[in-house]
């Protein structure tokens, strides 16, 4: 498991028991990312599957958005994405084995208003997952995006969205059972891209 925060990296272990490798990394710093994986791969051996969740979002008009913020985002949704990616295929490739699992969510397909500083960032990172499944497929190496379309359950959710029901949020015990599922497929049945939404959601 990799984090930038130290202190979110330990809350986050102290709810996954098991969990037996926690590193900090910057996942827009390319050295440090390669640095990170060769840790991993001195400790556990070569990665089997990669999930990429990080994120970074900036919101309001494309009038006013701050030219950096778009920058800093693409940093965070797609290079950091395409620095892991190159990091573990190499040894997916070798072994004829592996998953690249992305999250992402619906901005990556259209673009809302007051979305600009946040879609063009997701949409590439969905589009750089489709060229790796492209690429990465006939070499027996599985990637694949996940729009996930609805609000994670969780503290946070929760305290911006006070008013909504259960039912309105994604539990992420079942996002997970969904990512499991799509690590174990097998390769003549491989799904490359997937939709998750609670079923009160507007779409």
């Amino acid at each position: 498991m990799i984090a930038r925060s130290p202190d979110y990296l330990d809350e986050l272990a102290a709810t996954l028991p098991g969990t037996s490798l926690s590193l900090i990394a910057d996942v827009t710093d390319e050295e440090a990312v390669t640095v990170t994986f060769g840790k991993i791969a001195k400790e556990f051996g070569q990665v089997d599957t990669l999930i990429y969740n990080a994120a970074r979002g900036s919101f309001g008009s494309f009038l006013e958005m701050r030219p950096k913020d778009l920058s800093k985002n693409f940093e965070v949704n797609t290079m950091g994405l395409l620095y892991c990616a190159r990091a573990v295929a190499p040894g997916m490739i070798e072994r004829e084995a592996g998953s690249i699992l992305v999250t992402g969510n619906t901005a990556a397909t259209r673009g809302g208003a007051k979305f600009a500083g946040f879609a063009p960032s997701k949409s590439a990172a969905r589009s750089l997952t489709q060229s790796m499944a492209r690429e990465l497929g006939p070499k027996h190496v599985h990637a694949a995006y996940l729009v996930i379309d609805g609000a994670v359950d969780g503290p946070f959710a929760r305290n911006l969205q006070k008013d909504k029901p259960d039912e309105f949020f994604i539990k992420p015990d079942d996002i997970a059972q969904t990512i499991w599922h799509l690590d174990q497929q097998p390769e003549n049945c491989w799904t490359s891209e997937i939709d998750l939404r609670p079923f009160g959601e507007n779409w």
